[in-house]
């Protein structure tokens, strides 16, 4: 018997690999518990909206799933990822670059540097 299934879109595709990416900083960070999971499913359920309203943005769901989260996490947490070069000064976190483009990755802007491509961390 044959699967029925529909094939996967690449939008799904993309909703899938942004979770992963961002569970998998989560995770190294430590910081994965339900509440904070579920933080992710709300992005990538806003960002399925987004994508069907702008396709040509399905490059960019994983760093705006990253955004979501990390804007989520400050107003309820604070800080995260925590900046793993700098260390003196205030604990600081990582920003996602490009804010709106492909391949998206954590970087350092007090110190000019990039700390490790999403899923990286």
């Amino acid at each position: 018997m044959e699967p029925t299934g529909d094939p996967v879109t690449p939008l799904e595709q993309a909703l899938h690999a942004a979770r992963a990416l961002v569970l998998a900083d989560l995770v190294a960070g430590e910081v994965a518990q339900a509440d904070v999971v579920s933080l992710v499913e709300e992005s990538v359920v806003h960002r399925r909206w987004w994508v069907q309203q702008w396709p040509e943005g399905v490059d960019y769901v994983a760093g705006l799933v990253a955004q979501d989260v990390q804007d989520a996490l400050l107003e309820r947490y604070g800080r995260w990822p925590l900046c793993p070069v700098c260390d003196s000064g205030d604990p600081h976190a990582l920003e996602v670059e490009p804010e709106l483009g492909p391949d998206p990755h954590w970087v350092c802007h007090k110190a000019g540097v990039k700390v490790a491509s999403l899923g990286s961390l």
